[in-house]
This record gives C-alpha cells, structure tokens and sequence, in this order.
C-alpha cells in the first residue's frame, strides 16, 4: 500500500513503506489475535509505557484498569495516547550481523480516548475484554458487580487513525555475503498454549471446559 491510503499523515508508515498495512481488515485481525498491548502517554512531562490487556469491538479498541491508575487518569484527562501491539512470527538469521530482523505483525494507534460511564456500555465492554482474553469464559464466569465496575476505568480509543507493519519471510542479504558457508534462514515462531492447570482450590472432579483445553488465538 502507499502513503495515501494511510489514515493520517502521523500514521503513515515512514521506514519500510513497502511493509504497511492500512487495510482495516488486517488492522483489526491483528489486534484481534493479540493478547498484550502497550500504550504511551505523558504525565507531568515525563513519558510512559505501560503494557494492559485491551480487547477491539467495532471501530474502538477498550482499555482498562483501576480508577487511580495513573495510565488511564492521564488518558481519561484528555491527553493524546499511543497504543501499539505487536505479534512475533519468527526470528530472521541473515548472513550478517547488519540484516538481522524479526518477522512480525504489528499495529499503531493515534488518538485521544474517551472514558466509557453508561453502565451498559462498560458492562459491554468488560464482556469485549474477558471474551478477547479467553472467547466462551463470560458465560461461565460471575458478572461484575456494580461496585466493582464502579472501581473500574474503561477507555475507548477509536481506530480512525490505525495503521499496521508487517514483514515475513527470510533474510534479505547482499550478494557479495551470499557466498559464504554461513546457514542463513528464518525460525518461525507461535504462541502456543499448554494444558490448562487447575487452581488448588477447585472443587474436586471439576472438569476444565473446552475452550481451556483447546486454547487458541483467532487467526490459528
């Protein structure tokens, strides 16, 4: 893709062009399959980033924490944030030290969020953010409380200014090291889940439910 299908000027892919990604399809698979994601923001002048767990529903991507966390009092202020994730899909061995890489999918979103108070919403959005963690488990799980959502800050950051960098396959050597004896090539990697093991508290004879035995991230 080029430079004018990115969102915004601020989003647009600069290093590696060739390796954006502004369809919001991909954009939205992306985030989808993650599980961690980090937002930067400034506090008294000082910049942060912090890692939170996050879930998209639609076009907004929701945070969430304790209402004194300082991350989401500055967010919820009004201030300009910045949330990436990113998924590792191998590491690259090239022929030099100098072309080393990663392979990877990764997601930059621009904004300002806005903290979510109707009650329906937030209960909406909690759901978004257990069912993101583990899909099936909010049915099984007990519902928050009024008190706890009360404890609990919600954001919604939209995804209008979104934008993805991607890259895969093997090294990307010069000729002259091609030569050379040394193995050049790629080691995929993926996140894979173990047996589930239960909390020692756990009525005996509980069974793990299937979605805790055949754990899996959309998109594998």
């Amino acid at each position: 893709m080029t430079a004018s299908d990115a969102p915004s000027a601020r989003t647009t892919v600069k290093r590696h062009p060739e390796r954006a990604v502004y369809d919001r399809d991909a954009i939205e698979a992306i985030l989808d399959e993650a599980l961690v994601g980090h937002l930067g923001f400034v506090v008294d002048g000082a910049p942060f980033v912090m890692p939170t767990m996050y879930a998209r529903r639609g076009d907004r991507v929701f945070l969430h924490g304790a209402v004194a966390s300082r991350m989401l009092r500055s967010a919820r202020d009004g201030a300009g944030v910045c949330f990436t994730v990113t998924l590792l899909d191998g590491v690259v061995l090239a022929r030099a030290v100098f072309t080393h890489s990663m392979n990877y999918r990764s997601v930059v979103i621009l904004g300002r969020p806005v903290e979510v108070t109707d009650r329906d919403e937030k209960m909406s959005a909690m759901e978004a953010l257990v069912e993101h963690v583990c899909r099936g488990r909010w049915a099984d799980a007990r519902w928050p409380t009024d008190k706890e959502l009360g404890a609990t800050t919600i954001l919604a950051l939209d995804l209008t200014e979104a934008s993805a960098k991607v890259r895969a396959g093997g090294p990307k050597d010069v000729e002259e090291d091609m030569a050379g004896s040394v193995w050049a090539g790629h080691v995929p990697i993926q996140l894979a889940a173990l047996a589930p093991v239960a909390s020692p508290d756990l009525a005996a004879g509980t069974p793990a439910p299937d979605y805790a035995r055949d754990y899996h991230r959309p998109g594998r």
